[in-house]
């Protein structure tokens, strides 16, 4: 599929990063060009992985890198499958059957005899389209890239999942935590976000204030925020029920926003439960926003006081570096890759219960100063550690690694 960048050249990133930051990046894609480097997910748009990619796949092809990215097919039934696996591979319990493991051999094969597969590396990102790896050529190598936490899964999910990932060439997780005993190599990278998207850049007031306005968010009065799928593991009725107690304190807003992603059919019911817990309370806002609301969502968090991400499992939560980004202090549970951007009392707090988060929020509105601290140190985490460029290069430096297999150290050319 296509992936543009308008009007965003690798020059621009120089303000942000420092010249020395992109002179690297060159000297890593210089050595990587002339190999073709293909991406495949479950879907195009919606959720952290296609955002990702959104980005990171043309800012290659601009490093001279030939980069691709496809999207595997699906039916309702198969994304049911992939939404229950995912789920129990996050430790939740699930049922499943064989007409269900069947449906993801079915769908895979489908998949196989239209996909075209041969590049010189082949990302495949998560377990969705995992079992492409039936197509693995001797002179190809193959990734799994897995945004997941799969540490403590349902032990029927994992064991049906692991005979595809152990005939990788290697693995990627965002954290080592995340990681299962493997055959194969393993490499650590985390997500980034691009501060040069629509989510990200840098906004006009004015533009801000008219879409708090649009959505009938009052400016002059704290605003708490959530800004996710509507997913039970991201828990927006823990969120609410954490504003609840904090309303009690404090005059206050609560905003949750989110939209949907085509390999998650369980948003809709989630958001009808969110919409009945909200009842009648006008100072809830709860939006469905389309794709490609992008600016919509970079002006919500601006216009925010605290933002939540209070998830139960978390892969790695790119919602937590966007808030950071914008100097919002973050309440996150204290689970994945949350942990690894809110340093807790530094960047934000970590919690454990709606009352804790309530606790914390109720710290952050009494105290005007600790929000700005916490939201320029957050800032700066983001900037030394998830941003965009310094995630090509780790893709990068392991597509290298690939190549030298039995090598501690690899010399760049």
């Amino acid at each position: 599929m296509e992936s543009t960048r308008t009007g965003i050249c690798l020059k621009d990133y120089e303000a942000i990063v420092g010249a020395d930051v992109l002179d690297e990046l060159r000297v890593v894609a210089d050595c990587v060009r002339g190999r073709r480097l293909q991406n495949i997910n479950s879907t195009a748009v919606g959720g952290g992985v296609a955002e990702i990619l959104t980005r990171m796949v043309p800012l290659l092809r601009e490093l001279g890198v030939e980069a691709t990215w496809d999207v595997i097919k699906g039916d309702g039934a198969f994304f049911e499958v992939t939404k229950a696996l995912h789920n129990a591979l996050h430790g939740k319990p699930e049922k499943f059957s064989e007409q269900m493991y069947q449906c993801y051999r079915d769908t895979t094969e489908a998949n196989l005899r239209q996909m075209e597969l041969t590049d010189d590396i082949v990302w495949v990102h998560d377990p969705q389209p995992a079992g492409l790896i039936a197509r693995k050529r001797d002179a190809a190598r193959w990734v799994w890239r897995c945004h997941i936490d799969v540490s403590s899964p349902m032990e029927e999910a994992w064991k049906f999942l692991a005979p595809y990932v152990e005939q990788y060439d290697a693995s990627i997780f965002s954290m080592p935590d995340f990681a299962q005993s493997l055959p194969i190599a393993q490499f650590m990278v985390a997500p980034s976000i691009d501060p040069l998207s629509d989510k990200n850049r840098e906004l006009d007031s004015a533009y801000v204030a008219q879409v708090l306005e649009r959505y009938g968010v009052d400016p002059e009065r704290p605003v708490l925020t959530q800004i996710s799928r509507f997913d039970r593991l991201k828990d927006p009725l823990g969120v609410m029920a954490a504003y609840k107690l904090v309303k009690r304190r404090h005059d206050c807003q609560l905003l949750l926003a989110g939209g949907g992603a085509p390999d998650d059919p369980e948003g809709e019911e989630v958001l009808r439960e969110v919409k009945e817990a909200a009842g009648s309370d006008a100072d809830i806002h709860i939006l469905e926003l389309p794709v490609f609301s992008d600016l919509e969502i970079n002006a919500l968090v601006r216009g925010s006081t605290i933002v939540f991400q209070k998830s139960i499992k978390e892969g790695f939560g790119l919602t937590v570096c966007e808030a950071l980004w914008k100097r919002k202090p973050v309440i996150g549970g204290a689970v994945g890759g949350i942990k690894l951007q809110v340093i807790h009392g530094v960047t934000g707090f970590l919690v454990h219960s709606p009352e804790g988060a309530a606790q914390r929020a109720s710290q952050l509105l009494a105290d005007p100063g600790l929000r700005v601290r916490m939201g320029n140190n957050g800032h700066e985490h983001v900037k030394q550690n998830f941003l965009l460029t310094r995630h090509v290069k780790d893709y990068l430096l392991v597509a290298l690694a690939l190549e030298h297999p039995n090598e501690d150290i690899v010399h760049l050319c």
